[in-house]
Formats: structure tokens, C-alpha cells, sequence
């Protein structure tokens, strides 16, 4: 199941071209994962451990173009959580209705934000993460 955001396209989201601008399918994308790791406590866990979760690539496809009003929604899941790797795969598409509009591969990592290093998946690092792949795992 996808962890679901909401939004609906707002006049400072679109461009010259009367859509909405690429970089703002990021901005979606970003906002997403906030509301996702805020839904689930991860946000407070990681916090309180003083770690990160950083992305380090975005692979995005642009499908079909967004208009002003539109409402659409962000969808997040993520790959099988691999022990004693350092990075892991996000995926997340925005659509309008049943509109695939963009779609993106995003690598991330889990860094100790005292040593400013990443984090290899184990231990309780590597069972968060596993509780958020099964909340939101694809399917």
C-alpha cells in the first residue's frame, strides 16, 4: 500500500506555459515524504537518534502535464530494505485521478547527523526502516 498526500495545484505552482513547472513536481515529492515520516513517527524517532534521511539521487519521468486547480496526489513506497546496505530506493508518482503524471526513482540514505557519515540498515535503524516497507511496500 502507498502512503498518500494531497494537494491541489496552486497559481505560484504553475509556469509561463500555464502548467505546473517541473521543479515543482519535486517540491510535491519532498512535501510528501515530510507528511509520510511525520504519519509514521519516523520523523520523531530519527530526531531523537540524531539521523537523517537524506536523498542522494532522483531518477523523475514527467508523463502528463498538471494545470492550475488540479487536485492530485503523491504516492510513496519503497523497495525491500536490504541488511547491512547504506542506501535504499523510494518510489513516488504524482497522478490526477487515475493520470499517472511523473514518476520517481529516489535513492536515499540514513546518515548519523553527529558524524555526518551514513548509516548501514542494522539494528534498530534497519527495523524502522523495515516497519516503513511494510506500511508502504509496493505492491
Amino acid at each position: 500500500m502507498s502512503h498518500i498526500c494531497h494537494f491541489k495545484v496552486r497559481g505560484n505552482h504553475i509556469d509561463i506555459y500555464q502548467h505546473v513547472n517541473n521543479a515543482m513536481y519535486l517540491t510535491y515529492m519532498e512535501d510528501a515524504r515530510w507528511e509520510m515520516f511525520e504519519d509514521t513517527g519516523g520523523l520523531a524517532w530519527m530526531t531523537e537518534n540524531k539521523y537523517g534521511f537524506v536523498v542522494v539521487n532522483i531518477n523523475i519521468s514527467f508523463k502528463a502535464a498538471a494545470y492550475m486547480s488540479d487536485r492530485i496526489e503523491v504516492r510513496s513506497t519503497f523497495e525491500p530494505i536490504v541488511e547491512g546496505k547504506r542506501s535504499g530506493i523510494l518510489h513516488q508518482s504524482i497522478y490526477r485521478g487515475d493520470t499517472e503524471l511523473a514518476s520517481a526513482d529516489i535513492v536515499y540514505v540514513c546518515i548519523d547527523l553527529t558524524k555526518e557519515r551514513s548509516l548501514p540498515f542494522e539494528g534498530e535503524l534497519l527495523e524502522k526502516l523495515n516497519d516503513w516497507y511494510q506500511r508502504y511496500q509496493q505492491v
